[in-house]
C-alpha cells in the first residue's frame, strides 16, 4: 500500500466518522422532527458513502442491495415526517382558527 492510499483512507475514514457524529448528536439534540429529519438523513447518506467506500477499497459491488434498501429507507422516513408535519400544522392552524372564532378557508 503507498502512502497516498493510506493517508486517503484515512482521511475518508476520519470524514465520514465526524459527519456521522455530527448527525447523531443533531437527532439527539433536535430541537425540533425537522431537524431530526434532516440529521436521520445525513446519518443514513454516511453510512451509504462508508459502505460504498468499502466496496472501492475492496473492489466488489455486493453491497449494493443494502445501499439501494438504506436509500429507499431514507426516502420513505422523509415522506412519512413531511406528511405529518404538514398534518400537524394544518391541525395546529384549526385549532387556532376555532380559539379566535373564525372558520378555516
Amino acid at each position: 500500500m503507498s502512502v497516498f492510499y493510506s493517508v486517503t483512507v484515512a482521511v475518508v475514514i476520519g470524514g465520514l466518522a465526524v459527519t456521522a457524529i455530527a448527525a447523531i448528536i443533531r437527532i439527539v439534540r433536535g430541537p425540533t422532527i425537522l431537524d431530526r429529519m434532516v440529521a436521520s438523513d445525513v446519518l443514513l447518506t454516511t453510512l451509504m458513502l462508508a459502505i460504498g467506500a468499502d466496496m472501492a477499497l475492496r473492489g466488489h459491488t455486493n453491497s449494493i442491495p443494502i445501499m439501494v434498501a438504506i436509500a429507499a429507507t431514507a426516502v420513505l422516513a422523509t415522506i412519512v415526517v413531511a406528511r405529518y408535519v404538514k398534518r400537524q400544522a394544518a391541525f395546529e392552524h384549526d385549532v387556532n382558527a376555532q380559539a379566535k372564532g373564525t372558520e378555516h378557508v
